[in-house]
C-alpha cells in the first residue's frame, strides 16, 4: 500500500516540478544599450550620472529551476553582466542550456564572444539558428572559431519549425521582415508550461509582415515586441527609412485589443519610455500596455 501511495505522489509531484518555469528579462535597450556610446544629450544624462538607470541590451531568459537550466533569447554585448544577474537571482545554480539567435545585428549575437577561449571557454553550448545565420557564423571570424573549437554547437532551425527542449518547453521559429544584411531575422514563440510567449525585438513596419500580428498576439499569453522608437523625430539628421522600426504609437494601434499582453522592449536611447513616470510611460500604462523591466521575473505556470 505504501508503494501505491508513493507512486501516486510521484505522478503528482513530478509534473509540478517540470512546470517550475520562469521568464526573466535581462535587458530592454536597443543594440547600443542605454546610455549609448558618445551620447551627451539629455536623454542619456540620467544614466551617465546614475548607473542605476543603465539598461542592458534586449534579452530574455527562460529558466527551469528544477532542471537547473536557462535558455537565452539573444546573447548581447552585455552578456557578462546579464549572466551574473541571472546567477544571482538563482543562487548560482543555473547552467546555460542554449541560446536562440534572432539575427546578426550587433546587439543580438555579439555576446557569443564571451563563450570563447578568451573568456568562459564554454563546451558545445547549443546555439539555435536559421540557415543564413548559421552560414554567417560558420564562415566569418571570430565566430567561426567558436564553431571550430566547439565552444558552441550550431543547431539548425527553419521558419515555422519547432525545437523540443524539455517535456514542457518548446520553441517555434518565425521569420520577420527586417534589415537582413548578414542573416534573416527570426522571432520566437515559446511554449513554456501552459504559457505561450512571443519574443520579437526587431521588425520593420508591421504591415510588411505577412502574418497578422494582432491575431497572433491575441492567441498568446504575452508578447515582447519591438519598441525601438517612440516618434519619427528621435534621430535628427538620420534617414528613418534606414531603420524602419514600427513606432510605439503605431504598435499601440496594432495591438489595441491585446494591450494587456504587450511588453515593449528594445528601446533606443532616445525613447522616452526609458524614463520612469514620463508622460509617455503614463500614456501607455493608461492604455494597458507595459514596458519590460530589466530584472523582472515572470512565473510561467
Amino acid at each position: 500500500m505504501k508503494t501505491i501511495y508513493l507512486i501516486a505522489f510521484l505522478l503528482l509531484y513530478i509534473p509540478l516540478r517540470a512546470q517550475q518555469l520562469e521568464l526573466m528579462v535581462l535587458g530592454t535597450a536597443q543594440d547600443g544599450g542605454y546610455p549609448q556610446a558618445g551620447c551627451k544629450k539629455a536623454c542619456c544624462n540620467e544614466a551617465w550620472n546614475n548607473t542605476e538607470n543603465k539598461r542592458w541590451v534586449s534579452c530574455i531568459a527562460i529558466i527551469n529551476r528544477s532542471a537547473n537550466k536557462a535558455w537565452l533569447f539573444d546573447i548581447t554585448p552585455d552578456f557578462k553582466e546579464q549572466w551574473q544577474l541571472l546567477q544571482q537571482k538563482t543562487n548560482d545554480s543555473i547552467n546555460l542550456a542554449g541560446v536562440f539567435l534572432t539575427h546578426a545585428h550587433m546587439g543580438h549575437y555579439a555576446g557569443l564572444m564571451h563563450l570563447g577561449r578568451e573568456a568562459m571557454g564554454s563546451k558545445s553550448v547549443p546555439v539555435y539558428v536559421l540557415p543564413r545565420m548559421q552560414y554567417y557564423l560558420e564562415n566569418n571570424g571570430p565566430w567561426s572559431q567558436l564553431v571550430q573549437l566547439r565552444n558552441i554547437q550550431l543547431i539548425p532551425m527553419t521558419a515555422d519549425s519547432t525545437k523540443e527542449l524539455m517535456n514542457d518547453l518548446k520553441v517555434i521559429a518565425l521569420t520577420v521582415p527586417h534589415r537582413d544584411e548578414f542573416s534573416e531575422t527570426a522571432a520566437f514563440i515559446i511554449h513554456a508550461g501552459v504559457k505561450r510567449i512571443l519574443y520579437l525585438p526587431d521588425i520593420d513596419k508591421w504591415e510588411k509582415w505577412k502574418t497578422d500580428a494582432s491575431a497572433l498576439v491575441n492567441n498568446l499569453d504575452m508578447a515582447f515586441v519591438d519598441a525601438t522608437f517612440w516618434s519619427a523625430s528621435e534621430l535628427p539628421g538620420r534617414n528613418m527609412e534606414e531603420v524602419p522600426h514600427p513606432l510605439v504609437t503605431e504598435s499601440m494601434r496594432v495591438f489595441n485589443t491585446a494591450s494587456s499582453k504587450i511588453y515593449f522592449i528594445h528601446l533606443n536611447h532616445t525613447n522616452p519610455l526609458l524614463h520612469k513616470n514620463s508622460p509617455e510611460q503614463i500614456m501607455i500604462s493608461n492604455n494597458g500596455f507595459r514596458v519590460a523591466e530589466q530584472g523582472q521575473i515572470i512565473q510561467l505556470k
